[in-house]
């Protein structure tokens, strides 16, 4: 998951932030995916006023992470999905909650939400990072489970005020 392949063409805005680049696209009607690519894949500019916005939203976060993202959507995934990644963004900064709980405020299983969590294409913006294993462990983050992708998970968290205890 972290970091991916160079962006296609078809990138509307590659930024840096603290957590590496990201890469975002956009269609006529949303946001449609955030990726983290390496730090070698150029920067571009913005282009068009949902990437600019959407920019403006993310350095916003980055410096208060209780700014609540209002963007335009436009998320494709199964009505499964699509109804974990609703939730995921009703969950407040500064809180987690288990795969389990949510499972079952969903009427699924953990599995399921992990699966579902995975396939999130819209980390930072529907926040897959607050869904946490029931004993307190970060579990994984975009199918990552040690490395990169668990330190960009732990410092999302952290920097939201969760703090996960060093043995999680």
């Amino acid at each position: 998951m972290v970091p991916s392949m160079p962006p296609s063409p078809d990138y509307d805005l590659v930024m840096d932030s603290p957590l590496g680049r990201l890469a975002l696209r956009c269609s006529s009607q949303g946001l449609m995916t955030l990726d983290y690519v390496a730090g070698e894949v150029p920067l571009r500019d913005p282009r068009n006023s949902l990437s600019s916005l959407a920019a403006a939203q993310l350095r916003h976060y980055f410096s208060d992470p209780s700014f609540i993202f209002d963007l335009p959507l436009d998320l494709r995934g199964t009505p499964f999905q699509l109804r974990i990644w609703s939730a995921l963004r009703r969950i407040p900064s500064g809180e987690a909650i288990s795969y389990g709980a949510l499972a079952r405020q969903q009427g699924s299983s953990p599995r399921a939400v992990g699966g579902a969590c995975r396939a999130n294409p819209l980390p930072v913006i529907a926040p897959c990072h607050r869904v946490i294993a029931a004993d307190g462990s970060l579990r994984g983050y975009g199918g990552a489970t040690c490395g990169a992708g668990l330190e960009v998970k732990s410092w999302l968290l952290a920097h939201e005020g969760v703090l996960i205890s060093p043995s999680s």
